[in-house]
Parts: structure tokens; sequence; C-alpha cells
């Protein structure tokens, strides 16, 4: 298999660099991820339409991966809950070596051909739900043992990884490849390829909780009440979608009902 994440750097001398050519050539080499994300698009597409079918249904998506591609995973699910209001379980996070590993590394916990298909099993994973394995090298062990099963279940899988032709991309339903070319610091695929990863999972669960409703013409219409600042702009979003003028009867209204979207709907109700 060609492992484009572990040849060497475009780049050679890095420690004889100044600081400003160090940010420069970094610079120049993350400009290029994007692009290649575009090219993703159709598969993206794909798994996305998947997902709200699913979901519809009272399905889950869960993401699995080891090291920086697990904590991207768990990152972009613990998002969803504040940023669009739906259950805390409907976007899952699991990392190799569990909780523990998103601070620290657990040695050899990505090793497991069966670790991850185990962590999964505690939720009773079905054919309603989705399985997403993330892995730059798209070889970690903890990832394909998990969609192989999720797989032989009829369970719906993809995977994001940074390799072309990958033993994880051979496992699943849809291959997200996001081939971005070697890492400014070789084999560091928390740069360029967590890049990529972290789009292209901003891509999957936004755009799910879009065409699920959770957003109304570009705003939150679900999000949480978890701060002042989210407090603030959601009285600002009632203002906008009622033409209240009063910025202190939105306040009130949306803390009275607890989302813009309730608030919103009652006022227009009581006129």
């Amino acid at each position: 298999m060609l492992k484009i994440t572990e040849q060497t750097s475009n780049y050679d001398h890095l420690d004889q660099m100044t600081v400003n050519e160090l940010l420069t050539n970094m610079n120049r080499e993350d400009q290029t991820v994007p692009l290649t994300v575009e090219k993703c698009i159709p598969q993206i597409e794909k798994l996305v339409n998947g997902i709200v079918a699913r979901m519809k249904k009272g399905g889950r998506l869960f993401y699995l991966g080891a090291g920086t591609s697990g904590r991207l995973g768990i990152l972009d699910a613990s998002e969803i809950p504040p940023s669009f209001g739906a259950p805390f379980d409907l976007v899952v996070g699991l990392i190799a070596g569990g909780d523990k590993a998103i601070r620290r590394a657990v040695e050899a916990a990505e090793d497991s051909l069966v670790g991850g298909w185990n962590d999964m099993m505690a939720f009773q994973v079905g054919v309603n739900d989705v399985v997403v394995g993330i892995a730059a090298s798209g070889t970690t062990p903890y990832v394909i043992g998990a969609v192989r099963e999720a797989k032989k279940r009829g369970i719906l899988t993809a995977c994001i990884t940074c390799n072309p032709d990958s033993p994880l991309s051979k496992e699943v339903d849809i291959a997200i490849e996001a081939i971005v070319g070697p890492e400014f610091v070789t084999g560091s695929t928390r740069m360029k390829s967590g890049t990529a990863q972290k789009l292209i999972l901003n891509m999957i669960s936004t755009t799910t909780m879009i065409r699920l409703g959770h957003v109304k013409g570009s705003k939150m219409f679900d999000m949480q009440l978890t701060n002042a600042k989210l407090i603030d702009r959601g009285s600002r979003y009632i203002m906008e979608e009622t033409g209240i003028d009063d910025y202190e009867l939105a306040k009130r209204l949306l803390l009275l009902h607890r989302s813009v979207r309730n608030a919103v709907d009652a006022y227009k109700n009581e006129k």
C-alpha cells in the first residue's frame, strides 16, 4: 500500500528555517487542503444522504478513531447538542483507549482489531445507525475491525482517510479519501491530514443537522442556551424573525421558552 502520509516532507532543513519561513511554508501547504477536500464532495454527499435517511428512522452516527483522528471525531460529536439542540447521543465519538486517551495516548490501544467493535457493543448498534471510521493512515486496526463488524451486520459504513486504496477504504461502503500529500513535518498527520478530516467532519455533521431541520435560514434555531453569548445571539435571532424591536422582550421570550424556535413559534401563535 502506498502511504502518502508517511512520505518525506516537501521541505527539508526545517530546523534551519526562520520562524517566518516555517510559518509561511506551513501556511502554503495548508492552502492545498480545501481543494483536496472539494474532490471528496460526491462521497461526502452520498454519506450525508445515508445518515439523514437513517436518522429519520431513529438512527445515530458513530465516529471511531485513534489519536488525532479519534479526538477530532469526539470534538465534532460533542458540538452537536449545543449547536443544534440534538440529543447528546445522536452523534457519538469513540477513541481507542477510551476517554482517558483524549488527553494522553494509551499505548497499543489502536492496535486491537476487536477493540473498536467491543466499544460499540455498549451502544447496541443497529441497522439504522451509521459508522464512520477515521484514520489518516487507513491502517488502524481499532477502526478497521469496527467497520468490518458493522458492515457484516448491514450497518452503513464509511471512512475518512488520507491514503489511497487503504485497507480501511476496502472495508467500507463509502470511502472518503482526502489525499493531501506529504506532511510539512514528515508523518505528522495532525497537520494537513487532521485539517482535512476536521473540514470533512464539519461538512458531514452540519449538513446533516441542516437537512434534519435544526437550522432556519442560516441560524441555529435549536441551539442550547449554555452561556450569555448564546442567549444574546438567540435574542437577536428572535428579533430578526419576529420583527420585535425590543431586545429585553426578545430575551424574556427566549428564557421563557428555552429555545429560539419555541420562542418564535409561541410569539407568532399569540399574535
